[in-house]
């Protein structure tokens, strides 16, 4: 599988503060991986230098094959910011056409693809209404077009639900794994741990400059000391019997591992964590 970003040795400092420290990390084509961690773990000092806005310290990031900070890596990726600020005299459409022409798109595309994007974000209908009568999720949702103006590979997306209320957070949420079925690559940070395990194939936990945890959610949120047990059976009373004497011959059992959701085991990661330190 293609590599879209390889991390390798990276270390961040900022005079005596260590904002990164050794970090090695993958992110393949096509996937959507989640980077998680509490507040000053490193998940926005990682984000600068893969946009190529940082430089390390220490060890490599290589994104899209190249380094970040190389032009030709900047016009395939698309970024959305936690908090985007736009001109609040423009539109939409005006806003959409000014990051095309900063991407040298043709004429034709800067016609035709901003009212496609409005139209994929659900804001077709304000098109002509200013910015800055716009609300914070309405903002977002714009940011998120101009995040894909330049149909990019790679997107890296920085809290894309705060400010919506539920349904548009929803709507977002299945966006994203529309983009990803149209071959998109994406990094999403997010606070909102369920987002997180509703689209994220892999995750990775920043926790004080460190990565402590990668890998899949499936891998993850088993939980090794449990079994589940699934119970078919015609009605009630014999599914009562079958819990309570576990004969094999009231319906069908299915074993397996139960799972913890991962906001529960965030937290208990976090938690032991800090109590050990």
């Amino acid at each position: 599988m293609r590599e879209i970003v390889a991390v390798n040795g990276l270390k961040k400092n900022f005079g005596k503060v260590t904002a990164l420290d050794n970090i090695d990390l993958r992110i393949f084509d096509g996937e959507i991986f989640g980077l998680l961690g509490p507040n000053g773990s490193g998940k926005t000092t990682l984000i600068k230098i893969l946009l190529g806005l940082l430089f390390p310290s220490a060890g490599e990031a290589i994104v899209l094959g190249e380094q970040p900070a190389a032009i030709s890596v900047k016009n395939r990726i698309g970024f959305l910011p936690e908090s985007p600020q736009y001109y609040p005299f423009l539109n939409p459409l005006e806003t959409l056409d000014f990051y095309a022409r900063l991407f040298n798109l043709p004429r034709k595309v800067r016609i035709e693809r901003p009212g496609e994007l409005l139209n994929l974000v659900g804001l077709y209908d304000y098109r002509r209404r200013r910015l800055g009568f716009f609300s914070k999720g309405m903002l977002q949702r714009i940011g998120l077009a101009v995040s894909l103006i330049n149909d990019p590979d790679f997107l890296l997306l920085d809290e894309p639900t705060v400010g919506l209320d539920p349904i548009g957070a929803f709507k977002i949420r299945d966006l994203l794994l529309k983009l990803k079925a149209d071959g998109k690559t994406i990094l999403l940070c997010s606070h909102l741990l369920s987002e997180v395990e509703y689209a994220c194939d892999r995750i990775g936990i920043l926790y004080k400059a460190k990565l402590i945890k990668e890998g899949t959610l499936s891998g993850f949120l088993i939980k090794q000391d449990e079994i589940q047990i699934n119970i078919k059976s015609p009605d009630k009373k014999e599914a009562e019997k079958l819990l309570l004497f576990l004969k094999d011959n009231f319906g069908q059992i299915k074993t397996g591992y139960s799972r913890q959701s991962l906001e529960e085991m965030f937290y208990k990661l976090i938690r032991e964590l800090e109590n050990a330190s």
